[in-house]
């Protein structure tokens, strides 16, 4: 079997930035396992499948070790591919996926991921994060997969040496760190070693927790926000309530075939 595989680098501007992920098309399910040992041959941080249904398409995200729940990076890398490269003729994409009904539409050289928020609940600092940092954070929140850890100063984000093996034990998804900017609104990096990505280099599901937060401590609907991680990237958000809006920019980088 031959499979089309793409590799995109999403909320980028060029090659070589931000976040790849591979996307793979195929025309019916193949077996979770085939599916989850492509994505581990690909060793990146997602792989993307999607199949056709009723009204657009069903989604589904791998790391190189597990499927979850959720990826927009993945999605916007997917949502490229259709658009350049699959002649997608209307204006807004529909997904399916275990995180319900996505979307994602062109404006002009962005595209718009549209997703549902994640509900954000204050718990205490658990004690094994007070300390997996080398600086401690301030506040606390419960997402839906993530836990979301505040921190003083946007220097705090950049200098942070993160403990894996304590953040594998918060039992989430992921953690995100975050803080206010004084270039943009809000910074952040990921890490979710208990999926096998240490470092994410730019998140987008982490910013349906993000968004609501700092749409509320900052009084505005949009944002613009920067992951501060090794290849970066900066997302143009929006708080619509109950769904957030990200946008960023995609860059093919490789077109290639699966043997199987």
């Amino acid at each position: 079997m031959n499979l089309t595989i793409y590799q995109v680098d999403a909320f980028a501007n060029k090659v070589f930035e931000c976040n790849p992920a591979a996307v793979v098309p195929i025309q019916t399910w193949l077996p979770d396992k085939t599916l989850q040992n492509i994505a581990l041959e690909n060793n990146l941080s997602e792989t993307a499948f999607f199949v056709p249904a009723n009204k657009g398409y069903h989604i589904r995200w791998f790391t190189p070790g597990s499927e979850v729940d959720l990826c927009g990076h993945a999605t916007l890398a997917t949502a490229h591919v259709l658009f350049q490269h699959l002649n997608y003729s209307e204006k807004e994409i529909h997904f399916e996926s275990r995180s319900g009904l996505l979307m994602v539409k062109k404006e002009g050289d962005l595209l718009i991921l549209n997703f549902p928020s994640s509900v954000v609940e204050a718990k205490y600092i658990p004690t094994n994060l007070k300390t997996a940092f080398t600086i401690h954070p301030i506040k606390c929140y419960k997402g839906k997969s993530d836990l979301m850890l505040i921190f003083k100063s946007e220097k705090d984000i950049i200098d942070l040496q993160p403990d894996f093996l304590k953040i594998i034990e918060s039992n989430a998804r992921g953690v995100i760190c975050t803080a206010r900017s004084e270039e943009y609104d809000f910074v952040s990096r990921f890490f979710a070693p208990a999926v096998g990505i240490n470092e994410d280099p730019v998140t987008g599901s982490a910013h349906t927790m993000l968004i609501p937060y700092w749409a509320e401590q900052l009084n505005k609907t949009e944002l613009t926000a920067k992951q501060v991680s090794k290849r970066g990237g900066v997302l143009y958000c929006k708080h619509l309530l109950d769904r957030v809006e990200i946008g960023g920019k995609a860059v093919t980088y490789l077109i290639g075939e699966i043997n199987i």
